[in-house]
């Protein structure tokens, strides 16, 4: 095993993979621009390396700087997290060519698997069922892609061919959109992956996103960690992802574990992966695209397999074998939820939300999980996405784990930024989610956000609780209490006020305004 790592990410998920080291005795290095200098991530590391200013440009997607960091702190292996360099086949050679271990798979695995558009050709000549489409479109090339749009007809989704997280993605519904959409998408994967790489797919209406986790080692073991439902998505982001899926049987979930395992074994593939599915209402599959690092929703199947993925992934990049589990896929025990916590108003068409976060509150309790960047006094740079955290819960059924969810929704309490906690907690009550009928378009085609509530009798005293905290703050109290640190009292009366608003919609002022 390693004796030091250097984690070329940040918020939640480089906390993530410092965790598993700390257990495993491996020292971290975390790297940092100067808008996360005061970061977790940043604090909780064996020793830290700036690496340049806010835009990820020109810090977190540098790769020289970040791995003459690693050279300077003596970091035998680099973990990319998610997002970033993660997918980047040329950080990985780089990493190689200084004998640097990179934690994920190979540059040759990543060009085959990790491009959107050579897995596509891969898989489908490996017999996997994949969505009709075109690969090779050049975005200034509009004539030869009205072509092919024809062929594939309309609506088609443009995507880019590189990276992830629904970034540089159009839904085109007709010839006209075609061009504004397709150079949309490769200025958009252009900025956020470096490479304006993009292709075009049929649109599959309705369909769920199913994708399945695997791992594979250096010694040709390919193990599969069954699937997780991704079918809640806004703008094709995910927001909800759980697991297992409510629309998989044992054999469907089989032929999916046959179909992932094939696709890493055909491109010599190793580490941590997952490939994604769309299924139609018949349990027919598509390959979708293959993500060659960790993804954002893996404590889902870490809960219900009892497995730590980071574990799994270090040990396979110091050259460990996978322990021998015989022939039997694994089944799934129980049942976990995943609600992405954003910093966004989900009463005012999702806009992002920044700033200082005054207070938070994570849920506790069985079977509770809240991976976050989260601390009180934290300024959330503008930066960077709007994840501020993963609330994942488990329990024995799917409806106690909704449930326990709702509940734990209802504990976690996060002041001085809005966040999307009313919509998750709208959206577990839904009718169709609870039945279980949904998919990639459900969200945005069936589920409408509440209005904020006007009338509950307990805003005003809410209202009058965050109004007393804004004037200790403000140093219009008593001067002992204003003039010392942030008392329990204060702590108390902002927490109550944003509790009662994450139960009812209400006082957006204060957590726009006043805590802000």
């Amino acid at each position: 095993m390693f004796k030091r790592i250097l984690i070329a990410n940040r918020g939640e998920i480089a906390l993530r993979v410092q965790r598993t080291c700390r257990e495993l005795g491996v020292e971290t290095v975390a790297v940092y621009s100067d808008p996360d200098r005061n970061a977790l991530h940043v604090r909780n590391a064996d020793a830290a390396v700036r690496i340049g200013p806010g835009l990820a440009t020109e810090s977190y997607l540098v790769m020289e700087t970040i791995i003459e960091a690693a050279k300077q702190t003596g970091a035998e292996a680099i973990h990319p997290g998610y997002g970033f360099l993660s997918e980047n086949a040329a950080f990985a050679t780089a990493c190689e060519e200084v004998g640097i271990v990179f934690i994920g798979p190979s540059a040759d695995a990543m060009h085959a698997l990790g491009d959107k558009v050579s897995a596509r050709e891969l898989l489908e000549r490996a017999g996997v069922p994949i969505v009709p489409g075109a690969n090779d479109i050049d975005a200034n090339d509009i004539a030869t892609a009205s072509c092919e749009a024809e062929r594939i007809g309309f609506p088609l989704l443009v995507k880019a061919s590189a990276g992830g997280g629904g970034r540089g993605i159009r839904l085109v519904e007709s010839a006209g959109e075609l061009e504004e959409a397709m150079r949309a998408s490769s200025s958009e994967a252009q900025t956020s992956f470096a490479d304006g790489t993009i292709f075009l797919e049929r649109y599959i209406e309705p369909a769920r996103h199913i994708e399945v986790q695997l791992i594979a080692d250096n010694h040709g073991n390919v193990r599969t960690y069954g699937e997780r439902e991704c079918s809640v998505q806004r703008r094709h982001q995910k927001l909800v992802e759980e697991a297992p899926s409510v629309a998989v049987t044992p054999k469907i979930r089989a032929r999916l574990s046959q179909a992932a395992a094939a696709a890493a074994t055909s491109a010599g593939y190793r580490n941590a992966g997952t490939v994604e599915f769309l299924m139609d209402s018949d349990g027919n599959f598509y390959f979708l695209e293959m993500n060659a690092r960790l993804q954002v929703e893996h404590p889902v199947t870490e809960f219900v397999y009892g497995i730590d993925l980071v574990a799994q992934q270090l040990a396979v990049a110091a050259g460990e074998a996978l322990p021998d589990a015989g022939d039997e896929l694994p089944e799934p025990h129980g049942w976990s939820i995943e609600c992405r916590i954003n910093g966004e108003d989900p009463y005012d068409n999702f806009v992002p939300s920044f700033g200082l976060v005054e207070y938070v509150q994570p849920p506790l309790g069985p079977g509770t999980r809240f991976d976050s960047m989260l601390f009180d006094g934290l300024d959330v740079p503008v930066f960077y996405d709007s994840l501020l955290g993963k609330l994942i819960v488990w329990a024995e059924t799917r409806p106690d784990a909704v449930a326990r969810m709702r509940r734990a929704l209802n504990d976690l309490v996060i002041a001085g930024v809005q966040t999307n906690i009313p919509f998750h907690l709208e959206l577990l009550k839904h009718e169709d989610f609870i039945a279980g009928a949904i998919s990639t378009s459900w969200l945005e085609s069936e589920f409408t956000m509440p209005a904020v509530a006007e009338d509950d009798p307990r805003e005003r005293e809410a209202l009058i609780a965050a109004a007393l905290a804004a004037e200790l703050v403000r140093g219009n109290g008593d001067a002992s209490v204003a003039s010392g640190p942030v008392s329990g009292w204060q702590r108390g009366a902002r927490a109550s006020a944003v509790h009662l608003r994450t139960r009812n919609g209400g006082l957006r002022g204060w957590q726009r305004g006043i805590g802000s």
